[in-house]
């Protein structure tokens, strides 16, 4: 990544047409069903888990799983891959008090990069205050569509006492014109088990349109 210099425009600015981007992002993705893989590990004790899902999202926001086949380790799909379900099911219940704003977060801009061939602004962000589900890293955007193409960081707090030093990187891609979830890495320490591993792939996302015409977007071929 180029030194740190003068943003292109007002930081301000930048995040004032990331809210907007965002806002229409949110709206893409209410209403839609996204199909993914998540595939877990309990590091120490070299179990292992993996589980097919459907992700639906309502037009208020509100979010559901149905699992469609797990192989693996009954422990890990219980003990870590639940319990991030779980865990998103509430971030959206409470998805304005997570939601990366003004509100929540301090913005400030690092430099420029490069992101499968386009350029992105790159800024760092720290929560407001220590709250569940906010993170301290980086927000990296789409220098044309402000559209975010990676979050990366470390949460500030964990919602259990069994869960430290949770740090994650999850990935866009830009499709028409709005991000869609790619790909999540996520890595904690779990009290009594020890170091566990989760990795999601969104296989597909599809939203009927107006007309009540399937509209599919493969992002893993």
């Amino acid at each position: 990544m180029a030194e740190p210099s003068r943003p292109p425009i007002p930081e301000d600015e930048i995040v004032s047409r990331y809210l907007d981007a965002t806002q229409a992002q949110q709206e893409t993705m209410r209403g839609g069903t996204e199909e993914l893989d998540i595939d877990a590990s309990v590091v120490k004790l070299k179990k292992r888990g993996k589980l097919h899902a459907l992700k639906s999202i309502t037009a208020l926001g509100k979010i559901t799983f149905h699992v469609l086949g797990f192989t693996g380790d009954n422990t890990v799909k219980t003990e870590v891959i639940a319990r991030y379900l779980k865990a998103e099911v509430d971030a959206a219940d409470g998805d304005s008090k997570m939601s990366i704003t003004p509100q929540n977060y301090k913005f400030k801009y690092k430099g420029a990069d490069e992101w499968n061939g386009r350029p992105v602004y790159v800024l760092h962000v720290t929560p407001r205050e220590k709250k569940v589900g906010l993170f301290k890293g980086e927000l990296w955007l789409d220098a044309e569509t402000y559209m975010p193409v990676r979050e990366s960081g470390a949460f500030v707090k964990t919602p259990s006492l069994f869960l430290k030093n949770m740090q994650f990187v999850r990935e866009y891609e830009l499709q028409n014109g709005v991000s869609l979830p790619q790909r999540l890495e996520s890595k904690a320490d779990v009290r009594f088990i020890g170091p566990v591993e989760l990795n999601i792939n969104f296989v597909r996302f599809s939203k009927e349109d107006q007309d009540g015409v399937a509209l599919t977007s493969i992002l893993q071929q």
